[in-house]
């Protein structure tokens, strides 16, 4: 792949695709692409870096004159420019492979990967480096606030990168963090996701097993403590292992923990000697535990708890990362992107902690290819505990799924009712809306939590 000037993206807008094209613009080459969806953000920073992305797959948009194809695993080999690529003889690679060649070679690699927290976890990593003036080059699966951006061109040593078990392209169905190099990483915790390419829970494990042993034997990988599937893949590593987390046995405790006024406050001790006071201008007690790690592994990196600190304190966050959208007649709106039941419940935890003694609405819309499913039937329920009020849309394109497969919304809204809390099972968007704008008091706060758009809802609930 050496003298590529002309590259061309098939399924550009995925988030991870997009932020591939803006770094290869960023790094001097000639970028387009397609899309069969092409809608913001990714639209956006396509037409902001100048890429031009041309609707829908045809063949004729494969012209002669381009280097390298990169193909999204969006698309299947029917895909009608994946077959004129192939026809062409032109040269073609996997996004996770792309990246590697591209960023990765001849930089310290740092991988940040896990079921739950990776977006949060990167983004965090990736400010404290640049904050420290470390400059370095990173690619996330959201929008990072103080960034205005999901990926910047490295001009230092490091690349941060968040490693998705998700498959690399039709010709590769392993996952993409294999091709990440990593010379450290963050493990934040392995549970069973992605119904639709794993079988189950050791099949994931067996993947990160595989990644584990690719982390240099001179490099960490720090995992969470008390996370029990973690311990079972650890056996293939040759690197350094350090855990992290609230608990006594962890290598990098928290202690003193408290949320005031909008920031977290924590000490981490390593293996009992203090090491340093942080304050982290997030919420929830998983936010923390995401921030010790990313705290020990700068720590390890030479950077000074100070350069740390100040990085944490002016985080600014996350798009979709219980974002705040607007506060109307009393009433705030939050967006969040969760979609596991994990996920679910430490997110309203941490909303219930930020926003004491007011009233939570929790409104999912099950949209992920596996909270559609019914794998997660029976562990729903609990993971709604702690709202007042619950409010569960519509499946998303649940006609996708067999119907022996699919969720039940109405079952899981009747086992929530069993355990005490008000639920209600409302299939469209526009009486969602309507039920809560009859039923909200001031001072409510209405969390929204979709892996997609949710048809506006967030807007509409604040309109109303």
């Amino acid at each position: 792949m050496e003298d590529i000037k002309n590259i061309y993206l098939i399924a550009i807008c995925g988030t991870g695709m997009a932020a591939l094209a803006g770094l290869l613009k960023g790094a001097g080459h000639r970028v387009s692409g397609s899309d069969a969806n092409i809608y913001p953000p990714m639209s956006t920073l396509l037409e902001n870096a100048g890429i031009p992305v041309l609707p829908g797959y045809r063949k004729e948009n494969i012209t002669s004159d381009i280097d390298l194809v990169i193909v999204g695993n969006a698309v299947s080999k029917t895909n009608e420019e994946v077959q004129a690529v192939l026809d062409a003889g032109l040269e073609y690679t996997s996004f996770p492979e792309a990246l590697a060649h591209f960023f990765l070679v001849g930089r310290k690699s740092l991988v940040v990967t896990g079921t739950h927290g990776k977006t949060t976890t990167t983004s965090l990593l990736s400010w404290v480096l640049q904050a420290s003036g470390r400059k370095p080059g990173f690619m996330v699966g959201g929008w990072l606030k103080n960034f205005d951006n999901n990926h910047q061109v490295p001009e230092g040593d490091y690349f941060v990168t968040e490693g998705d078990e998700y498959d690399s392209a039709f010709f590769d169905k392993g996952p993409k963090f294999l091709h990440y190099r990593p010379d450290a990483s963050i493990l934040t915790g392995i549970e069973f996701d992605h119904a639709d390419i794993f079988e189950d829970l050791d099949q994931i494990k067996d993947a990160f097993r595989k990644y584990v042993s690719l982390i240099r034997p001179d490099g960490v990988i720090l995992v969470r403590h008390a996370d029990a599937n973690i311990q079972d893949v650890l056996g293939e590593a040759v690197c350094r292992i350090e855990t992290y987390g609230y608990s006594e046995g962890a290598d990098w405790r928290i202690e003193d923990y408290r949320f005031e006024g909008g920031y977290g406050f924590f000490s981490l001790n390593f293996q009992g000697k203090k090491r340093a006071d942080f304050q982290l201008a997030m919420i929830g007690r998983h936010n923390v535990e995401n921030a010790a790690a990313v705290a020990a592994l700068c720590l390890g990196l030479g950077l000074t708890p100070d350069e740390i600190n100040a990085a944490f304190k002016s985080f600014q966050g996350i798009k979709r990362r219980q974002e705040v959208v607007g506060v109307k007649n009393g009433v705030t709106v939050l967006d969040d992107f969760a979609h596991h039941p994990t996920a679910i419940r430490l997110t309203l935890e941490a909303v219930k902690e930020a926003y004491p003694g007011q009233r939570l609405w929790a409104v999912f819309e099950p949209r992920s290819a596996t909270s559609r499913r019914k794998v997660f039937e029976q562990d729903f329920p609990d993971s709604f505990l702690a709202a007042d009020q619950v409010v569960f849309g519509g499946p998303f394109a649940s006609e996708k799924i067999k119907k022996e497969d699919r969720l039940d919304p109405e079952r899981v809204v009747d086992l929530i009712r069993q355990k005490g809390v008000n639920a209600n099972f409302i299939a469209e968007v526009d009486d969602i809306v309507a039920f809560i704008a009859e039923n909200v008091e001031s001072g409510d706060v209405v969390l929204v939590m979709s892996s997609g758009g949710f048809g506006g809802i967030h807007q509409k609930i604040l309109d109303q």
